[in-house]
């Protein structure tokens, strides 16, 4: 026989009744807490009413976070969270169309070619399966145009830009960190996760073997290739061990070259703000007028020179120096020699004198 209870209370939810019995008022109210909250949970996967940003948190979970690694899953919760929540992130999944997407796609006009692609090729995946859930009858993201972007391919820095850098990495703090970017063309996370362990200072090389992840913490590179050895040039081998010297690290093999003001690694953040430091103190130094040590417009940096641009600069030094260019791709640390070719496609007046030197000694030995 069915246990009778002495309160009874009803609510309505998605025009349905539900019914919640308890002993005590107290306790009716608790359970019908509980039972609203569970409906709304439910609601967020199977209801055709859920909100855009309840299906995406979904999405994430259940359809990208068992099938990527931890760090393409932040790149991905970071692009939605900053290009596609705000625009459509609560509106009702059924309710979104082709306009809504559309004007959001064109918000990133003129902006990255590969953030334009990024953002679209997510958008299409949370509303196709949405659509294979039922959630929705078409993928709103189905015939969208794509606005024009810009590639953001890095470029080498100029003579005049060598000259400066160079001359206020001597005293910079961030310094040795733009000399391992130009002079071993290492990655601004894999300088971070380097340790005195890896470089020898007899055979005057320096080994790739980890890298700091966008999710935090240290790890492998995201390919086999960018486990690599690297060779040192002669004049930063001088510079490594004085700074080595002058900043008292210990003998601990497994300290990291680049640290913090409290001896830990430095993490991407603390990379920005150096480099940030470096480009200000970067601008003062080519001439820019300054107010309480910071440069103000108009600046003599370029705008699009980047921390990356140094490492761009290492492959062209490759180049120019004659290294071949599948030597190179295994210093670059390159997955795929394709990325080292488009590098090596622009040449520079180095490299262009160096063809033209090989082409005349060729000629003349025929002679």
């Amino acid at each position: 026989m069915a246990k009778k209870y002495k309160y009874t209370k009803s609510f309505l939810f998605e025009g349905k009744r539900y019914y919640v019995r308890g002993d005590t008022e107290k306790e009716v109210i608790e359970k019908m807490a509980l039972k609203k909250r569970d409906l709304e949970e439910g609601k967020k996967t199977i209801s055709k009413n859920v909100l855009t940003k309840d299906w995406i948190s979904e999405w994430l979970e259940t359809y990208k976070m068992p099938t990527v690694s931890a760090e393409t899953y932040q790149s991905y919760a970071n692009v939605i969270k900053n290009h596609i929540l705000p625009d459509i992130g609560n509106l009702q999944l059924k309710d979104v169309k082709p306009l809504h997407v559309q004007k959001m796609i064109n918000k990133l006009s003129g902006g990255s070619k590969k953030m334009i692609d990024r953002v679209s090729e997510l958008t299409w995946g949370i509303f196709d399966a949405a659509k294979a859930n039922e959630l929705v009858l078409d993928n709103p993201a189905d015939r969208i145009n794509k606005p024009k972007g810009t590639k953001t391919g890095r470029r080498a820095i100029t003579d005049i830009e060598r000259e400066y850098t160079l001359k206020l990495a001597e005293t910079h703090p961030a310094g040795i960190l733009i000399k391992l970017s130009l002079y071993c063309g290492l990655r601004p996370g894999e300088s971070c996760a380097l340790q005195w362990r890896h470089i020898d200072f007899k055979s005057c090389t320096l080994t790739v073997e980890s890298t700091i992840k966008r999710c935090g913490g240290v790890g492998k590179p995201k390919s086999e290739a960018g486990e690599r050895k690297v060779p040192i040039p002669d004049v930063f081998i001088k510079d490594l061990k004085e700074y080595k010297i002058s900043y008292g690290y210990t003998s601990d093999p497994f300290d990291y070259v680049l640290r913090n003001t409290y001896g830990n690694r430095m993490s991407a953040n603390v990379i920005k703000r150096k480099w940030q430091s470096f480009k200000n103190d970067l601008n003062i130094l080519m001439g820019c007028e300054s107010f309480k040590g910071k440069a103000v417009p108009p600046y003599r940096v370029a705008e699009d020179l980047v921390l990356y641009c140094y490492r761009h600069t290492y492959c062209t030094d490759l180049q120019d120096a004659g290294v071949p260019i599948n030597v190179a791709k295994e210093l670059m640390g390159h997955a795929d020699i394709s990325i080292t070719a488009k590098i090596y496609t622009h040449s520079t007046e180095r490299s262009f004198n160096n063809a033209k030197n090989l082409i005349n000694n060729l000629h003349s030995s025929c002679r």
